[in-house]
């Protein structure tokens, strides 16, 4: 089949030699096309994306993908959309890269939400929460590997004719914001606006916490038919994912029991350290919650349901010209302060086999969004959800890439004022390299100690034979050092011959003697032969 969009006359070419026929154009957005495809060696239909021209040009970003899709190609898993091979052939007469997956005979979650909203107004709570489950069952193998997908969404989650889960396009987030050089600069988003975790659209960096808050968006869509956040323009849309706090899902269907609201509103807490720590402890509550008995039908509220998000924002940001920007009236949120939960105390969950690291101290400017219809160019651009299928509810429910240009002066009036950055628990230094010393851990311990876990350790070939960087020949990737026993982090060091400074954190999540964060940090492009000092934040152990 022949297409005659700019995209989509791949349709009819082979790639890797003959091996992949492509056939029908399954969908396309702006960074890829997905083309059903042949596979002549071993007989059989696999589904394979192209990444389009602008992609194609970008050496970096070439590297990236094909280094993200190896990494995804290990994910084994019923609920994951299992990546067969990748490469890059002549299409069009350009470098094109390509994956192949593989072919998931179904539809996106986003239509069979519609279905059932036009039958039910939105989907029953047992089969949302199980569906929700799957998705964190491929998050949980996705997140053990240190993958994190920073793009789950309806349309990204597809149901085979049987009913089975599948999670697809892990890897393409972070190859857009790691690889790409000429689209892309430092503290730019990737994500769908309406998905985004607050530390996202604050674009900060992002661990598996930031995935659960956006499954907690996708469940309370998939149980009311409605997204909490939604407006007309990314900005007013980021500013409700860190300001505003949502509505109970009940409040918007009448059906839903009380645990699904604590659940809901649990894993979309502003700070991260108040959602569930794992996709493993959020998905045995979705399972817990599923199997009590409340086996009523939706009951939607008519008009019920969020306001328009962000009512105003893009006027207080970019006033008309000769006015001076305003803040709303009320107070203005820090986003990671702890909030008082509406729906009571939080399910206790069992302590976590892997984790993230309870830290202060997020810098209080947002994401710069851009008004939508102003004389001056906005500083995002906005590109198609990729596959082109539906992902159901909202409107401009795309991909964005959003650049932090403009500074969102409302947020920034209350988050100076109302955030303080904490000091780390004080500045002890240590000096490493040979001979060096380290600043010894905490000599008490508070109520809520946890102790240090020697098993987490780091392989010294990590810094004597550290992977080379994508751009640079004589340059290396720093290896990653979190969340590993500072001991193994030393000798590491130590065999490589690098210096560096350890500051002690107070945090209990992974336990006394915990690397929790690293200064540059991990991928980072360094010279080993002029590295400087790397800084180490070290867990007490304690509690904040």
């Amino acid at each position: 089949m022949s297409q005659d969009g700019a995209h989509g006359r791949y349709a009819g070419q082979a790639l890797a030699g003959g091996r992949y026929q492509l056939r029908d154009l399954l969908g396309e957005g702006g960074m890829a096309s997905v083309h059903l495809a042949y596979d002549a060696v071993l007989d059989r239909q696999v589904a394979i994306k192209t990444l389009h021209t602008e992609l194609g040009r970008e050496p970096a970003f070439r590297e990236r993908f094909r280094r993200e899709a190896q990494s995804v190609a290990k994910l084994t898993h019923t609920n994951v959309v299992s990546v067969f091979d990748t490469g890059e052939d002549d299409l069009g007469g350009v470098a094109t890269p390509y994956i192949v997956m593989e072919y998931v005979e179904g539809r996106p979650l986003g239509s069979v939400l519609e279905e059932d909203v036009r039958q039910h107004g939105a989907m029953p709570a047992d089969k949302a929460l199980k569906i929700t489950a799957d998705v964190l069952a491929a998050l949980e193998i996705s997140h053990e590997m240190g993958l994190v997908h920073r793009d789950i969404k309806p349309g990204n989650v597809m149901m085979t004719r049987r009913g089975v889960v599948k999670v697809m396009d892990f890897g393409i987030a972070r190859a857009m914001q790691s690889g790409v050089t000429s689209m892309t600069q430092t503290g730019m988003v990737v994500g769908t606006p309406q998905y985004l975790s607050p530390e996202q659209a604050l674009g900060r960096g992002v661990d598996a916490r930031s995935d659960l808050y956006s499954v907690g968006i996708m469940l309370f869509q998939l149980v009311t038919g409605r997204l909490p956040f939604d407006a007309d323009s990314p900005l007013a849309i980021a500013y409700a994912h860190v300001q505003e706090e949502p509505v109970a899902p009940s409040t918007v269907n009448r059906a839903l029991p009380p645990a699904v609201d604590a659940l809901v509103a649990r894993a979309l807490r502003k700070n991260p350290n108040e959602r569930f720590p794992t996709a493993e402890a959020m998905r045995d509550e979705c399972l817990r919650v599923a199997a009590s008995p409340h086996a009523a039908p939706p009951s939607i509220v008519p008009n019920a349901g969020p306001a328009q998000s962000g009512s105003g924002v893009g006027s207080a940001v970019f006033p008309p010209v000769g006015l001076s920007a305003q803040p709303p009236a009320g107070p203005v949120r820090a986003p990671y302060q702890p909030t008082p939960s509406p729906y009571g105390p939080p399910a206790a969950t069992p302590a976590p086999s892997y984790g993230y690291p309870q830290q202060g101290g997020y810098p209080t400017t947002p994401v710069g969004y851009g008004p939508q219809g102003t004389a001056t160019p906005p500083p995002y651009t906005i590109a198609p959800r990729q596959g082109g299928a539906p992902s159901g509810g909202g409107k401009g429910n795309k991909p964005v890439v959003i650049g932090s240009v403009a500074v969102a002066l409302v947020v920034v009036v209350g988050l100076v004022v109302a955030l303080t950055v904490r000091d780390g628990g004080g500045d002890d230094e240590g000096k490493g390299g040979s001979g060096g010393t380290s600043a010894s851990p905490a000599t008490t311990h508070d109520s809520g100690y946890r102790g240090p876990d020697t098993t987490r350790r780091i392989d010294t070939e990590k810094c004597t034979d550290p992977d080379e960087s994508y751009d640079d020949p004589d340059k290396i990737r720093l290896p990653d050092f979190r969340y590993k026993d500072i001991g193994s982090v030393k000798k590491c060091l130590q065999a490589a011959g690098w210096d560096w400074t350890i500051k002690q954190e107070d945090e209990n999540t992974w336990g006394d003697g915990t690397v929790i964060d690293q200064f540059p940090s991990e991928g980072t492009d360094v010279d080993p032969k002029d590295l400087g000092k790397i800084e180490l934040s070290v867990s007490t152990g304690n509690p904040q």
